[in-house]
Parts: structure tokens; C-alpha cells; sequence
């Protein structure tokens, strides 16, 4: 089973997303057993807090509610070693995971449109309030990881 764990700034916005869109996917997909997603922040400044309602309306629409129940956590040094791949939407999470881990190793750490062999962030809807563009980001990375994963 390959563990993922989809990292943003706040875990409010762009992971959470990350996350339930693949759940959604495995799901759908019958992958289930292949797979196991979860998401976290680099920062402390959201912990606790629930999916920003931008966020939750992008996957409402998406028929995805599992979403409800999730809060926002932060990423632990200790986490390096449970899992196999930490996506990152943006090359600051990189840097900023770098730092909370203390290097990267083995190459764990990517950014989620590197997957589609494109070199830019995942849009942050907290600046911009443009959820859709986020969505079709994170669309874009998750098709072209799942399809690497085949």
C-alpha cells in the first residue's frame, strides 16, 4: 500500500482537497487496497480548524462529504519515516517540509504538478478566494499521479 500524505500551508484549503479527491478516486476505483491518503499543514496556524468553506463547496459539488469530520493538523518529524510520499502544493511547503524533517533522503517530498511536468504551485485559494482554479490544479496533479501509479 502506497501512504501519501498531502501537504499545504494551513490544511484547510489545497490538501484537504488533495486529499478527499483522491479518496474519491481510489474509492471509485476499487483501489482501496492500494492506497491510503491523508493530508496536514506546515504550519500552526489553522490546527483544529475545519475544511475552509471554499474548500467544502468545491467537494460537495463533487458529491465527496467525508470531508466534514477532518480538522486541520500539523506534519511531525516523526512522520518521515510512515510514509512513502509527501506531495506538496507549493514550493514553499517543500522547503518549509525540508526543514521540519531535516533533509529528505530518500526523495519523498514532490510537488503535486510536478506529477504533470509542470514546474509551478498548486493556485492558493486564501489569497485569491478562487477555489475553481485550485480544483482544476489539483485536478490536474491528481490524474497524472494516478496515472503514474499504473
Amino acid at each position: 500500500m502506497l501512504k501519501v500524505m498531502f501537504v499545504c500551508h494551513g490544511n484547510i484549503c489545497r490538501s484537504t482537497m488533495a486529499e478527499f479527491m483522491a479518496k474519491k478516486h481510489v474509492k471509485d476505483n476499487g483501489l482501496n487496497d492500494k492506497f491510503y491518503f491523508c493530508s496536514s499543514a506546515t504550519s500552526t496556524e489553522e490546527l483544529g480548524n475545519p475544511v475552509h468553506y471554499g474548500t467544502a463547496r468545491v467537494l460537495d459539488r463533487l458529491g465527496i462529504t467525508d470531508y466534514k469530520q477532518k480538522r486541520a493538523v500539523q506534519i511531525k518529524k516523526s512522520q518521515y519515516d510512515d510514509f512513502d510520499l509527501f506531495i506538496c502544493m507549493d514550493s514553499a511547503n517543500v522547503r518549509n517540509l525540508t526543514r521540519i524533517f531535516g533533509g529528505d533522503e530518500q526523495g519523498k517530498i514532490k510537488l503535486l504538478l510536478s506529477y504533470a511536468d509542470l514546474s509551478r504551485d498548486v493556485a492558493d485559494p486564501w489569497y485569491t478566494g478562487d477555489f475553481e482554479s485550485t480544483y482544476r490544479d489539483v485536478k490536474i496533479g491528481l490524474d497524472a499521479f494516478f496515472k503514474q501509479q499504473k
